[in-house]
This record gives C-alpha cells, structure tokens and sequence, in this order.
C-alpha cells in the first residue's frame, strides 16, 4: 500500500484520501493529489521583487531596519555578500559592516 504523505499545514500523519483529495482530521486541511506530488522538499527563497535567491548571493536591502536589542539601524541600500539561506522565519544568514544578521528575504533585493 502507498504510503500517505504528511499535512503541509501542520505536518499531521493521520491523513487520508477522499476521492480526489487528500484530508487532514487534524486541522481540516484538503489538497489534491497533484499538490502532493509537485510539492518537494526543496526550499525556496524569494527577494522582495520575487527574485529566487542562492546561497552566495549579494543582496541589497530596500529600508531601514532597527537590529532589536541593539542602538544599531541598518540603513538603506547597504549590501550583504555571499548571504547563505536557512529554513526560518528568517531565512537570510549574512554579515553586514562586520555583524552576522539574520533577515527576512522581503526586506532584500538581488543585488
């Protein structure tokens, strides 16, 4: 028997298929099959400009950003070098004027 993918929304196992689709009792989420099986675990990352962005990439960023817990501002259009991508909510590992930052790729441009 096939093995039953994962919820995408909240990673539930107890999933099954109902006609066309797949269901999750968890939280009640519904996909197609087809969803399932163009989705991969390949991870994406896009700039505000919809850019996809790599690992080694130059970005720019687009606005200002205060660094919390810090008197340090970022200000516009400061470059970041060589920028290495992880799976978070900040998903941008770089080094900017000497600081290892992590950011949000919506506030970035490919540079």
């Amino acid at each position: 028997m096939d093995q039953m993918p994962n919820c995408p929304k909240c990673n539930g196992e107890y999933v099954y298929h109902d006609t066309i689709h797949f269901v999750c009792p968890d939280c009640g989420n519904e996909w197609s099959g087809e969803e399932a099986a163009q989705s991969s675990d390949e991870f994406i990352v896009k700039d505000s400009n919809g850019n996809q962005l790599q690992d080694g990439d130059s970005v720019i960023l687009i606005k200002d950003l205060k660094v919390k817990g810090s008197s340090l501002v970022l200000k516009k259009g400061s470059k970041a070098k060589n920028i290495r991508l992880v799976d978070s909510d900040h998903n941008v590992d770089c080094k900017i004027d000497g600081v290892s930052l992590a950011l949000k790729s919506e506030f970035l441009k490919k540079a």
